[in-house]
């Protein structure tokens, strides 16, 4: 549990305070954490809302073992399910759940993922190519795809998920190197990017590896695939005056997040004509538009730099 002591969730206040209104006017609200990791926002919001009942999902049995431990306490009030994100809705049916009043998402990977030599997340020492989140599922993994994806599918999911300038230079980088040997280890994938990009460009912006090693994640996971499928269902199940926050870590994800929130924000009626019907009045309201961490959040939690927090509260329901 030594890992689960140091946890310190990101923006934390940040978090109460938007979802605050949708949780203190309930008499008992619900509030499904779609990614609890090792429970540091549940196990918060449980101790601040005597009354709340939180549906932890995670993806990762290792990570929600653990918040299971650390929210014992809370006895019934906190049920830990094994399940991707996506699958909110049907894994809420089957515990009787139609409706709730929050739903909190802490997007990319977790600390416990990225200190874990037996994952393959870092690329900043040697480690194996997993990368799975969910790493007894049968998903291909990160050696798998490199052994197997062509220049152009590395390509494209370096460009779209890394946002790597230099994308097709490293794919074919990659290429050539597993026809000499297998790509293995992490550390073995990070010179072999390292070389791939101009030495100019690597002067600027950290650990050049850290791109690829974003978008092969995000593709071993089907990451934006699932947040994708996820957003429309977590607005479709909160009641009128619940709230969705979620944190994203790079701008693929925020760019996605802002899109699907900020659609439901504009009122389907004409411009210009009384709003005269209840579903004349945007779905949605945001309440976070971009919030960052405090630079004293920051100072204390480097990995939190890149976080930003939004937020939306249903206004009413769906037509």
């Amino acid at each position: 549990m030594d890992r689960v002591a140091v946890h310190v969730p990101v923006m934390l206040q940040e978090c109460l305070q938007v979802l605050d209104p949708a949780l203190a006017g309930h008499p008992q609200p619900v509030l499904v954490d779609a990614t609890v990791g090792l429970g540091g926002h549940s196990h918060a919001l449980l101790q601040h809302y005597p009354t709340l009942r939180i549906i932890g999902l995670d993806r990762d049995p290792e990570a929600l073992e653990l918040a299971r431990a650390r929210l014992a306490d809370s006895g019934p009030r906190f049920t830990g399910v094994h399940c991707v994100y996506d699958q909110m809705q049907e894994q809420l049916a089957q515990l009787g759940i139609t409706s709730v009043q929050a739903v909190l998402f802490d997007l990319g990977i977790s600390s416990l993922q990225i200190d874990s030599d037996a994952r393959g997340f870092s690329y900043s020492r040697p480690t194996g190519l997993d990368m799975r989140m969910d790493a007894h599922s049968d998903a291909a993994t990160a050696a798998d795809l490199l052994a197997s994806y062509s220049v152009a599918q590395l390509t494209r999911v370096l460009a779209t998920y890394g946002q790597e300038r230099f994308a097709r230079r490293v794919a074919q980088a990659l290429v050539n190197a597993r026809q000499q040997q297998p790509l293995t280890s992490s550390d073995q994938v990070a010179e072999i990017v390292r070389e791939a990009i101009p030495a100019a460009a690597r002067r600027t912006g950290g650990n050049p590896a850290k791109r690829t090693f974003q978008a092969l994640r995000i593709e071993v996971n089907d990451e934006i695939g699932a947040l994708q499928r996820a957003l429309p269902v977590s607005v479709e199940m909160l009641a009128v005056g619940g709230r969705v926050a979620v944190l994203t870590y790079h701008s693929l994800e925020d760019r996605i997040v802002k899109r699907a929130l900020s659609q439901h924000t504009v009122s389907p009626a004409p411009a210009g004509v009384p709003l005269a019907h209840v579903h004349d009045v945007p779905l949605l309201r945001m309440v976070a538009r971009g919030t960052q961490p405090s630079p004293e959040e920051i100072d204390r939690n480097p990995r939190c730099s890149s976080a930003r927090l939004r937020a939306a509260e249903k206004l009413r329901e769906a037509a």
